[in-house]
């Protein structure tokens, strides 16, 4: 398992749509299985959890997104897992690690570009 968190300052909705396009756009093999949305007065809450294959492991890795925001303070947490095959421990991150970096060059540029505004 890979994760990454971080606080960022942005427009929710922004993000939220960026990610999305970003993962199924960057990769041919990427699915998006199921999403929740919450809110709660002005506190927002949105879970994603999208699915890709891996090449070097041959075998399929998820990352889970959650992304909570308050006006335009967000906190987002991307938790990748998968792509070990075996039984009791995992023998391979690669997958899950390239999942991951992939997803955070996604909100780097994301954050820049919101920085340049």
């Amino acid at each position: 398992m890979a994760k990454h968190e971080r606080n960022l300052t942005g427009n929710f909705d922004e993000l939220l749509r960026t990610l999305h396009d970003e993962i199924m756009g960057r990769s041919l093999s990427a699915s998006f299985q199921d999403g929740s949305d919450y809110r709660a007065d002005d506190v927002r809450c949105a879970v994603r959890v999208y699915e890709r294959y891996s090449v070097i492991g041959s075998n399929r890795l998820s990352a889970n997104i959650t992304l909570v925001g308050r006006g335009d303070r967000l906190f987002l947490t991307v938790i990748a897992s998968g792509g070990s095959q075996a039984m009791f421990f995992k023998i391979n991150t690669f997958g899950e690690e390239s999942f991951l970096e992939k997803i955070i060059k996604i909100v780097n540029e994301f954050e820049a570009q919101t920085q340049r505004r």
